[in-house]
């Protein structure tokens, strides 16, 4: 199972397999980032067409040539301003294009590869966990490309052209500017670091607070019927305490870090405002100097000020892109074979040949397992619970890989088939039957997506849905919620027969179809399940034997191995065996009470 616990982030990692994502796309990426050089340069320069607009503004009487070189600056300067303004538009075209498709892609690979894995693996992880990745893994590009791009790489382009510059002008100024800045950035770093596991107790606490807020909501009954609303109140004042101490901390941290960085620029500030003066004292830069150096002070102070959270941004999206990274990493347990074929059913014998399968746990379910089913034969497999019955059928669909042994269809081994054309072969009716947030429709015509609306509507009527759906307003049209909770359970039961009488397949697997099913409602379906099962294989399982009591044979299931077969008759007939216990006890029980 996967775990809950953040992973620490994966930084290179996921930086190749995001920059193997943006590559498909190369003229966005290219245009993002010329667009980025663009602007920064032009930021860089354009103070410098201010500066000698000021110093020719302030160097004496305005002749006509110094006119029109003060017009001139001011051209070029404006020009400059339009060129960055240009190019922020072209960055921001390029990258809404290029994040748009890129997180598009990164949804359809981690959702192609994440509904690849096995049976086992998505009964053992969370449903919101595995959802909560694939959704943070595509829109942690976004965080990722966006920091990159608007945050650190201009930071970084336009302090090196500042420090040139001013070096330029003088070295004293440029070396100060760079020590300060490496500092500064640093600085920002360790605070980043210090502060982190402070963020880390907060947001623990805020999910003490939802999980909190969201058991009260659903035990809204429970809470009213003891009489709990004072005792809920109390612990919830106690979660929302500790809420407040974390939260206080961070902000509290916040202040000092803040107040630091407005310390650390109220001095480089003076400093190089103070060393200017020295070298205009001995004339060796102008008033517009002084301008230009303090658009560049502001220039950078905008672009470093917040590199520390930026930091802390950047680390999260890496740890929540690693987190889908492992998984997509992760290889899948079942994958068809290299040579594998479409498996081609036309009399539909099953063989289960020395079958031997046991769990990752070491739990041995199936030892040496055979089992021969003739073609069009309807056969049930009967016993106690946990004596491996669903486990062959999910061995049928390779739901489950085999240790060893081969299971046969028609002769062909189903690890050498594909998987997609095997499955296709079986129809499958679980005993609780989970549908779609869609509509009627779509969830019966699952079972043949070509289906036409004619088609689904006749599958309906003959697994006896119809019945039901002619009383909702919009009929086939109704959504069914989230796992058809809006459905009953018969409904449900009806509508996943329904999809097996749709696709049609030539083998059938019934897990109990009619469990779900109040006598009359069995009664309907049991006539629309005889109907199904005409010249087809038939598996099915069952814990109620009034339902199976006229399949071909009844297989008897004890520990994962076969010990009895044969019909109804032959079976009671024997001496005392685990199918005649069975039948008496329900029989002469359960069955007498309907």
């Amino acid at each position: 199972m996967i775990s809950e616990k953040k992973k620490p982030a994966r930084v290179w990692p996921v930086l190749r397999a995001y920059g193997k994502a943006a590559l498909v796309y190369p003229w966005s990426l290219c245009g993002a980032v010329v667009a980025a050089i663009a602007i920064e340069v032009a930021n860089v320069v354009a103070p410098l067409y201010l500066r000698q607009f000021i110093d020719l503004l302030s160097g004496g009487t305005p002749t006509q040539e110094v006119v029109r070189a003060i017009f001139i600056a001011l051209l070029f300067f404006t020009t400059t301003n339009l060129v960055s303004w240009l190019a922020q538009r072209l960055r921001l075209f390029a990258v809404n294009k290029l994040e748009s498709r890129t997180m598009v892609d990164l949804y359809q690979n981690a959702f192609d590869y994440l509904i690849r894995h096995s049976h086992e693996f998505f009964i053992s992880n969370f449903t919101g966990t595995l959802t909560r990745r694939v959704t943070r893994y595509a829109r942690a590009f976004e965080q990722v490309f966006d920091t990159m791009l608007f945050n650190f790489f201009p930071a970084l382009l336009f302090a090196v052209g500042i420090i040139g510059v001013l070096s330029m002008r003088s070295v004293l100024l440029g070396a100060g500017l760079f020590v300060w800045t490496v500092v500064f950035v640093y600085l920002q770093f360790r605070m980043m670091l210090k502060r982190q596991p402070l963020r880390i107790a907060r947001t623990e606490e805020d999910s003490r607070v939802t999980g909190f807020l969201s058991d009260a909501v659903l035990n809204h009954s429970t809470i009213t019927a003891f009489a709990a609303v004072p005792f809920e109140s109390l612990r919830f004042r106690d979660t929302i305490q500790r809420w407040y101490v974390a939260l206080k901390r961070v902000w509290d941290a916040d202040l000092w870090v803040y107040g630091i960085q407005g310390l650390l620029a109220v001095g480089i500030e003076f400093a190089l405002l103070a060393g200017a003066v020295l070298l205009w004292q001995k004339g060796l830069v102008t008033v517009g100097d002084f301008v230009l150096i303090q658009i560049y002070i502001l220039g950078l102070f905008n672009r470093i000020w917040n590199i520390g959270q930026n930091m802390r941004q950047l680390y999260d999206a890496f740890a929540d892109a690693t987190e889908m990274l492992d998984i997509m990493e992760l290889p899948h347990e079942i994958k068809n074979a290299r040579d594998a074929e479409p498996l081609v059913v036309k009399e539909g014998a099953i063989t289960f040949d020395h079958v031997h399968f046991e769990y990752r746990d070491g739990h041995s379910l199936l030892k040496d397992f055979s089992l021969e089913i003739q073609p069009r034969e309807k056969i049930a497999l009967v016993g106690s619970s946990g004596a491996g019955k669903s486990t062959i059928t999910k061995l049928l669909l390779r739901l489950y890989e085999v240790g060893s042994g081969t299971i046969s269809i028609d002769g062909q081994n189903i690890a050498q088939a594909t998987q997609e054309s095997l499955r296709r072969a079986i129809a499958f009716v679980p005993q609780e039957p989970m549908l779609f947030h869609r509509s009627l429709m779509d969830n019966i015509r699952y079972g043949r997506q070509d289906a036409t609306d004619k088609e689904v509507m006749e599958a309906a009527k003959q697994a006896h849905c119809h019945e039901f759906i002619s009383q909702y307003p919009e009929g086939f049209n109704t959504m069914v919620g989230e796992r058809g909770v809006k459905l009953s359970g018969g409904e449900r039961q009806r509508v996943a027969i329904a999809r097996a009488i749709l696709k049609n397949a030539p083998i059938l697997v019934l897990d109990e179809a009619t469990s779900s099913l109040d006598s009359e409602s069995e009664r309907l379906i049991q006539d629309a399940l005889l109907r199904l099962m005409e010249g087809k294989t038939v598996i099915a399982i069952a814990h109620r034997l009034s339902t199976v009591m006229h399949m071909d044979r009844l297989i008897i299931i004890e520990k994962g191995s076969v010990i009895l077969s044969g019909t109804h008759e032959e079976l009671l007939s024997h001496e005392s065996n685990l199918y005649k216990k069975l039948w008496e006890i329900q029989a002469g029980g359960f069955l007498r009470k309907d």
